[in-house]
């Protein structure tokens, strides 16, 4: 578990460098990071190493090197990195046909809160949804969800006990019974967990 701060990035020219390694490092990192659940939504958990690769990236794109400008990106992107006591996740519903994909974001209005966790015997943890901006109106929900999911200290504790992990999803129109975590995704997941001890 860590954060990011300016002096943990890279200029744009070493960046420009080390790109090819890193990505590859990320790529293989993200795949010990997700879930799917269906065969139309995912939820990819955060942590330092995939939200710094977004930022070195959204800099490289926009070519920004200016202080103000950096921290700015990382202001914006900081809170999707996990606190030691909760996951973040980026939740993804993935329809190819874009005709398809309206009229299924127009169904599955509310189903970024209906996206379960649940550790072992533990109650189900549903996510805090978009703190940073409202990311559906009346008509539509949208393709794309940052989730927060807060665990007890028991929990905790269960995980870093090696109790399995659950995800899946209750909304009336997309429904996915749980789905257990693969053992490296566990694995993954317990490394943002800061543990507790209980009295």
């Amino acid at each position: 578990m860590t954060t990011l701060t300016r002096a943990d990035l890279w200029s744009l020219e070493e960046y420009a460098e080390r790109r090819p390694a890193f990505r590859a490092q990320v790529i293989a990192h993200k795949k010990t990071r997700q879930v799917g659940l269906g065969e139309h939504t995912r939820l990819y958990f955060e942590d330092a190493l995939t939200i710094r690769y977004q930022i070195q990236e959204m800099l490289r794109i926009e070519k920004v090197f200016e202080p103000q400008a950096i921290n700015e990106e990382l202001a914006a992107y900081l809170p999707l990195v996990p606190d030691g006591h909760n996951w973040k996740a980026t939740f993804m519903i993935e329809y190819e046909d874009p005709d398809e994909r309206a009229q299924q974001l127009a169904r599955l209005i509310g189903i970024e809160d209906r996206v379960w966790l649940q550790v072992r015997d533990c109650s189900r943890i549903y996510p805090i949804a978009d703190e940073d901006l409202p990311r559906e109106n009346e008509s539509k929900t949208s393709s794309v969800h940052f989730l927060r999911y807060e665990l007890a200290p028991g929990m905790i504790a269960a995980v870093h006990a090696g109790a399995a992990i659950q995800a899946g999803i209750d909304h009336p129109a997309y429904t996915v019974s749980g789905v257990e975590l693969p053992v490296i995704v566990r694995d993954s997941l317990a490394n943002d967990l800061q543990p507790v001890r209980l009295n």
